[in-house]
């Protein structure tokens, strides 16, 4: 980027939006309800854009869209699965009942809604102590996606934008609460509408149109690289960016289990989606909210699948190589490509800034959900009850989330100085395959049981967490890797299956035998 002063410009506009609508919320944060709902203020339309900017980050575009340019357009599967499954099952089917069992039993965040439907203190602190343990490696790689393009477009020290953009975040959730928090999301998920659609026409408009630029894909792969540069890959199924790898092979499987299910399915059990849920006034709300969630991560994650690919083209075209040969790390590739796309267009260093602030969108929206879940369950679902504060005045009750949320900007701020590259992609479906495999099946049981048994719900929980464990930790050589473990099993298959496969699985079965064997007995457990 030549001129940083267009950049800077609506980076000044944008920050005085942002600070207006934290002050929105505070104004109207007068209680804890307040801070972690916002019921009265929850409109269908900021439900549906704050979900989906929550819902879709700079992990998603910068992260997964480096992914599509590696594996190809096999990662369109992954925006089906997120309408379908994450979006349109979620709002219709989970979003009801948990807005239902939500109102039912007074619960205001993930944790408090599971602990009260089972009536269990044991299954509320293990699902808070999940969010505290796994969300932050996911919030840093959001931290992460968003600093790096801000870096390699602007040139700014990656220090001072890592502290910056987590203050500046910090100050509108500690202070504005969820209405701050949902106000800013469908603000930053306009921009990252524009912001996204103009990057796909202009891809499109510098390979030649449409058609021609999917035909430049195939042609690229099939006439004119080398296959010897990609002969481990071919060896594990790749078969080129516009087909899907071969079936049954190490990378279908991976690209299949890690990719596609980790977040198709992972994004059901999401404790910071589900207080959207909550956040919603009736049913109507949320079916009014389907289809304009839909549309937008149509058009988000559609055009990061769409881009990651052909910038192999435009790479090649213009510096003779494709996108994994150039950049190791496959969270450079998006901001390298952004930068290079833009950079002889008249008035390029305008569309580069709005889209270094859609991305900055993407990463502010989802960090400001992720801290604000995570504060409530710090503050709210493990320090107050832990002192008994159920009587506690309204301000001390929300002076204790707001402590929690300040704590845990700062373990996020440090997880994301320790984190080494290439990790945006795998955090993400770590900590949403931990999610859906501790939780997933008892939170199901209980939103559709007429009488959930919190035993049979424990078990599920302990199954499925044990077996992830077991499985990300001594078996996926890429999570092991991360961690500096080795495999007690090598060059299998079973290597690149994603845990949240074998989780999922298991703490399904579990929870299926224990309801079998222990039967519909009424729950005994004290009430919380």
């Amino acid at each position: 980027m030549q001129d940083t002063s267009a950049f800077f410009f609506v980076a000044v506009i944008f920050i005085a939006a942002t600070v207006y609508l934290g002050w929105y919320g505070y104004k109207h944060t007068k209680n804890n309800d307040e801070f972690l709902l916002g019921r009265s203020k929850a409109k269908p339309v900021v439900i549906a854009l704050s979900y989906g900017a929550t819902f879709l980050s700079t992990s998603a575009i910068v992260g997964f869209g480096g992914m599509a340019a590696n594996y190809g357009l096999v990662m369109i599967w992954l925006m089906v699965l997120c309408i379908m499954v994450g979006t349109i099952i979620a709002f219709a089917v989970f979003g009801k009942r948990t807005r239902r069992k939500g109102q039912e039993h007074g619960a205001r965040t993930f944790p408090e809604l599971m602990g009260k439907i089972y009536r269990s203190p044991f299954i509320r602190t293990f699902s808070a102590l999940v969010i505290l343990v796994g969300m932050p490696v996911y919030c840093a790689a959001v931290l992460t996606g968003g600093v790096n393009f801000i870096t390699v477009t602007i040139g700014i020290d990656r220090d001072l934008i890592l502290l910056g953009l987590s203050l500046i975040v910090a100050l509108y959730v500690v202070y504005g609460g969820v209405i701050a928090v949902m106000y800013n999301d469908a603000l930053q998920a306009s921009i990252m509408f524009a912001g996204m659609a103009i990057i796909l026409a202009v891809t499109f408009w510098k390979l030649g149109g449409i058609t021609e630029a999917f035909a430049s894909l195939q042609e690229l792969w099939n006439t004119k690289i080398d296959h010897s540069d990609f002969a481990t890959m071919i060896d594990n199924g790749f078969r080129g960016w516009s087909e899907s790898p071969e079936f049954g092979s190490n990378i279908w499987i991976m690209v299949i289990t890690t990719l596609l299910l980790g977040v198709g399915i992972g994004a059901l059990a999401q404790p910071q989606l589900v207080v959207r849920f909550l956040s919603a006034k009736d049913d109507r709300t949320l079916d009014r909210s389907i289809w304009i969630g839909a549309v937008f991560i149509f058009v988000i994650l559609g055009t990061a699948f769409t881009i990651g690919p052909l910038s192999n083209v435009y790479f090649y075209n213009t510096r003779g190589d494709v996108a994994m040969n150039l950049f190791q790390n496959s969270d450079m590739i998006i901001p390298e490509f952004v930068n290079a796309l833009f950079s002889d267009i008249t008035f390029g260093d305008v569309f580069i800034s709005l889209f270094i602030l859609a991305l900055i969108c993407a990463s502010v929206s989802t960090m400001s959900a992720l801290f604000h879940a995570m504060g409530s369950a710090a503050g709210y679902d493990l320090w107050t009850r832990r002192k008994k504060m159920r009587d506690m005045s309204a301000s001390g009750s929300v002076k204790a989330n707001r402590t929690g949320t300040m704590i845990m900007v700062l373990v996020v701020v440090l997880v994301a100085y320790l984190m080494p590259g290439n990790i945006i992609a795998k955090a993400t479906v770590i900590f949403m395959g931990l999610t859906a495999a501790a939780l997933l099946p008892s939170l199901a049981y209980g939103l559709f049981s007429g009488l959930p048994n919190a035993t049979v719900a424990k078990i599920s929980i302990a199954a499925g967490s044990i077996s992830w464990c077991i499985w990300a930790f001594f078996i996926n050589s890429g999570i092991a890797s991360i961690i500096g473990m080795p495999t007690i099993v090598t060059g299998s298959w079973m290597n690149t299956v994603d845990p949240l496969v074998i989780g999922l699985a298991v703490s399904a079965v579990a929870l299926v035998a224990a309801y079998f064997i222990i039967g519909r007995k009424k729950n005994v457990t004290p009430a919380e």
